[in-house]
């Protein structure tokens, strides 16, 4: 559970590092920049001759959907939704994670479903406000696009890393950031405005922090700590990130926030997340689950 909560806090940094540094620059383009940056510090850990061909297609697959798909709705949702609409429409990612998991296994966790809710209803209290009418049906498909992507990303990871044995994470996760730089590229291929594009210092150091920490550092913590926990956890673990974000922009950025509705959302995550654990440990099966093994 550390790497997601190390991962949650990097990125509920970076929110804000994006709303105040790259406001203007093209989304695809700083999506295709994350990945390359992520791709550039990764590669030199991979190790092509341990993997076979059919497992290392299906990482870049993932990582095209995972990283590449989900980037690319998640930055294209706020040509139509405000910035706080699009926060409040990432909440349903854990239960994608839920329900996918279950899916794939033909039998879903009562435990994890309701936890899941839970914590969708502890962010929501968390972000909610009025939410505008334009456009809104369309930049809302695109965050559940972006939710499901990452999602299945998630889940496939867990699953497919089971079926090879004398591999680390860090000897494939190059692959993941190639599939996203595929996805990407050929995104900002059609759709950047190359010739428009100007960049300042700050927008690049930015663009350098988000592409290695945040993209290149945090997706490769967070799919490390989706192996090593149950799915209820890693559902849960989905949607912390908002009311982190929003603390950090207190505490940091002295944006104003609705403390109350922080403290409220935040406690109702934490007890999703300690109800999910306790009954987990209590029961070796619960609702059905085979349960998750960490693998080193």
């Amino acid at each position: 559970m550390i790497y997601l909560l190390v991962t949650t806090f990097i990125w509920g940094f970076s929110f804000s590092l994006i709303k105040n540094n790259l406001t203007g620059v093209d989304p695809i383009f700083v999506s295709l920049c994350r990945m390359a940056l992520s791709l550039v510090v990764f590669m030199p850990f991979l190790r092509l001759k341990k993997l076979n061909v059919r497992f290392s297609l299906k990482m870049v697959l993932i990582g095209a959907i995972q990283f590449g798909v989900m980037y690319i709705c998640y930055i294209s949702a706020f040509q139509f939704l405000k910035a706080y609409e699009v926060a409040l429409f990432t909440i349903f990612t854990p239960l994608f994670v839920t329900l996918f998991d279950g899916a794939l296994k033909k039998r879903l966790s009562w435990l994890f479903l309701v936890t899941t809710l839970v914590t969708i209803l502890g962010t929501a209290i968390v972000e909610y406000r009025e939410l505008s009418t334009s456009s809104f049906w369309l930049g809302f498909i695109l965050v559940q696009i972006s939710n499901l992507a990452f999602a299945v990303g998630q889940i496939l990871y867990r699953r497919e890393f089971r079926t090879i044995s004398g591999v680390k994470d860090l000897d494939v996760f190059g692959l993941l950031y190639l599939g996203g730089v595929l996805s990407t590229g050929i995104a900002a291929a059609i759709f950047t405005p190359w010739a428009k594009l100007q960049l300042g210092a700050t927008q690049i150091w930015s663009l350098v922090y988000l592409g290695i920490i945040a993209s290149g550092v945090g997706f490769f913590l967070w799919n490390l700590g989706a192996r090593k926990v149950n799915v209820g956890a890693l559902a849960i673990a989905n949607d912390l990130k908002v009311p982190m974000a929003i603390l950090i922009s207190l505490v940091l950025f002295g944006e104003a926030t609705d403390l109350p509705r922080l403290i409220v959302g935040g406690i109702l995550v934490v007890i999703a997340l300690v109800i999910n654990e306790l009954v987990s440990k209590r029961n070796t099966e619960p609702a059905g689950l085979i349960p998750d093994q960490p693998i080193d």
